[in-house]
């Protein structure tokens, strides 16, 4: 059996190898945990939001500028904070008015946080500073609304909601300044005001009463005009007619007074011919019809009918 002849030199110059091939290994992976815990800690900015940065639960940076910046592994967190408006809907509440009737509202609050470090300080997340914020929301409606009586609330025409929307957004602010909450309120408005069931049948009534009242105010403005403008048709007819009369008559004189010159000259020309014509006109009108006629023999309008004509 032959024997195997080992070069040492040779095997230690592979061992070798193998330990720059696992050094190089290793320091590749370190560099990719380096590279990946650096770009763990990186942090991007974006436009409408706050980066806060937390260490051990306290807040040490924020961050609202667009833009990369950092964090330190292990030790400190980050949070998001929107620096947009955000809109909350306010929860129902049922509120007593000035004249101790009940009614429900429905409101919603356009807000944005302006100081993220006190809004974190007093609230400490977005849920609980809408919280506070509908606490503050219903305390401000419930002291103007019951300074105002129902029928100011619901009638269109007496309501006072556009300003009360003014006056509540306001002691809000004032009183969100006051503890530095770190919001601010843009706008609050009422987006319906409902009754309880047992006062919707009353409003109803009472609201057909009213629009009845004013649709009676209405026709009775109309039968007034009406009225006005028959009576003026009428009189300005009168006196067209009375008008058009008195010209006829004119007229009718002048035609008759023509006429009569006419038969004037006519009949002037044969005074005996004129006497005959009137007496035979005369006859139409005395005889009309009559069978009988009582004359004396002698009259000489008697001759004539009977054709005597000495």
């Amino acid at each position: 059996m032959a024997d195997k002849v080992v070069d040492l030199n040779e095997q230690r110059g592979s061992n070798t190898s193998w330990r720059k091939y696992i050094k190089g290994g290793i320091f590749f992976v370190i560099l990719l945990l380096l590279i990946g815990i650096l770009l763990a800690n990186l942090i991007i900015v974006k436009e409408g939001e706050y980066k806060v940065i937390r260490q051990f639960g306290e807040v040490v940076r924020i961050d609202s500028s667009p833009g990369l910046t950092y964090k330190i592994p292990f030790i400190q967190s980050v949070e998001t904070l929107p620096k947009y408006q955000m809109i909350y809907d306010v929860q129902e509440a049922e509120i007593n008015t000035k004249d101790k009737k009940r009614m429900i509202i429905d409101n919603y609050a356009v807000w944005k946080i302006e100081d993220p470090k006190k809004m974190i300080s007093n609230t400490r997340t977005v849920v609980n500073a809408e919280a506070k914020l509908d606490e503050f929301v219903y305390s401000a409606i419930r002291t103007e609304l019951g300074q105002l009586n129902y029928d100011e609330i619901i009638n269109d025409e007496k309501s006072a909601r556009g300003s009360l929307n003014d006056r509540i957004t306001e002691i809000v602010n004032d009183v969100l300044k006051r503890d530095n909450y770190g919001i601010t309120v843009t706008d609050i408005r009422m987006k319906r005001t409902d009754l309880p069931a047992e006062n919707e049948q009353s409003v109803f009534t009472r609201m057909i009463s009213e629009r009845d009242t004013k649709a009676q105010e209405y026709l009775s403005k109309g039968d007034a005009q009406k009225n006005q403008i028959e009576a003026e048709t009428d009189k300005e007819v009168t006196e067209l007619l009375a008008k058009a009369q008195a010209e006829a008559e004119i007229i009718r004189s002048q035609g008759e007074g023509e006429a009569a010159k006419v038969y004037n000259e006519a009949f002037s020309k044969d005074v005996e011919f004129y006497n005959l014509f009137r007496t035979l006109e005369s006859y139409k009108k005395t005889i009309n019809g009559e069978s009988v006629i009582i004359l004396p023999s002698d009259s000489p309008y008697a001759k004539l009918l009977m054709g005597y004509t000495e």
